[in-house]
């Protein structure tokens, strides 16, 4: 029956930006504070309380939109999105619906050179953060606020290995860039699913449901096999088709009617009256680019043609910028690319797998390292030891 129909897919991918302060005010935007304490009238939608732009914000997502081959915006505003739920303290959020900063993006996919096309990149505040618990809700407002960018795809993705392939590039991006630190599991990434099935002789799209917050790939692939399954049954049993919000219950592995899809009316958009229009001039935006860093693709080019690894050991070394960091350090000391590498795809990843911990939370030390390294080379300590 799977062969009858094929699946179309885009996504709205929210990205927590890595900035010191919130948005639109002045609070902490770290991540894991006491609940309720990283709070001020403007974040928490106090009446009377004005907003005011963070420009590093707009710096981020210009870089962004120039990393992801977006045209950039010379002039923009915020608009108002009304609606009531208890995270949204001020019953709206200030997002982009008329003029996003970036637009008409893409992103090729590595090995399927396929290109996914990017419609638009616009900034918006975060809600709060809901926190079910014994029959209780609490409510944790240290997410309002926060800086958000969110990338928006046409429906140009047929399976879920599209999709994590996309994601990983992207994240390859952001984390060079030092936008995003990308922790699916404490929602500073978090992807939306749109997906439809329609009969495969058909160039018309099928009425898609936008299955909410996915956090990790092994659910991206769950959620593709469950849906498409989900819709082709509905279809074949001509039962009425609707455009509706799901959530996704990891532990049942399926996903659960939430609302029918909202469109712009319901949202009643309208300009934000307490922000300027914002020019973006050339010279900024070429001041950014000057800054930014090689970007994977040609920086794993780099790599492989500087230390004379294979594509495998430059894949690895570029899953993380402290990582790759760590790695020139030491080789700019003991001169032995294979063996650095050797001893970081080893005993370090699984020390730090172990301690589930991230490259640059690690405290690894180059010259500790290249010295315990040399110690083994020379046999002056056994390889047990070094490990230990």
């Amino acid at each position: 029956m799977d062969l009858k129909y094929e699946v179309v897919s885009g996504l709205e991918i929210h990205v927590e930006l890595l900035t010191k302060t919130k948005l639109f005010c002045g609070c902490d935007n770290s991540f894991g504070a006491e609940p309720n304490s990283h709070t001020c009238p403007v974040c928490a939608g106090l009446p009377g309380s004005l907003p005011v732009l963070n420009k590093e914000a707009v710096k981020m997502a210009v870089m962004l939109g120039l990393a992801l081959n977006c045209d950039i915006a010379r002039q923009m505003h915020f608009d108002r999105k009304n609606y009531f739920y208890p995270d949204n303290p001020q019953n709206y959020q200030i997002t982009q619906l008329h003029t996003p900063i970036c637009e008409n993006g893409y992103l090729d996919l590595g090995g399927e050179g396929k290109r996914i096309r990017i419609k638009e990149l616009h900034l918006e505040d975060d809600a709060g953060k809901l926190l079910h618990e014994g029959g209780v809700t609490y409510i944790d407002y240290n997410r309002s606020g926060v800086p958000l960018i969110e990338i928006v795809t046409h429906p140009d993705f047929s399976n879920a290995e599209e999709v994590i392939s996309f994601l990983r590039s992207l994240i390859e991006i952001l984390r060079e860039l030092e936008i995003c630190d990308c922790k699916m599991q404490e929602g500073s990434l978090r992807v939306d699913v749109n997906l439809s099935v329609r009969p495969r002789d058909s160039h018309v799209l099928g009425i898609r449901s936008e299955i909410k917050n996915i956090n990790s790939f092994t659910e991206i692939r769950h959620v593709f096999e469950y849906e498409k399954n989900r819709k082709i049954h509905s279809i074949e049993a001509k039962e009425q088709q609707i455009q509706d919000t799901r959530g996704w219950d990891e532990r049942a592995g399926k996903s659960f009617f939430m609302r029918e899809k909202e469109n712009e009316r319901d949202y009643r958009y309208f300009c934000e009256p307490d922000l300027p229009i914002v020019e973006i001039v050339n010279e900024e935006i070429e001041r950014i680019r000057d800054k930014m860093p090689l970007l994977p693709e040609a920086k794993k080019k780099f790599i492989r043609d500087k230390y004379k690894i294979s594509e495998k050991e430059t894949e690895f070394l570029c899953r993380d910028k402290a990582l790759y960091e760590l790695f020139e350090r030491m080789v700019d000391i003991n001169h032995n690319p294979a063996l650095s590498l050797n001893w970081l795809s080893g005993e370090c990843l699984r020390v730090i797998n172990l301690r589930q911990l991230q490259w640059k939370e690690a405290g690894l030390n180059a010259e500790s390292l290249a010295k315990i390294i040399e110690m083994v080379n020379i046999k002056s300590i056994t390889m047990q030891t070094g490990k230990e």
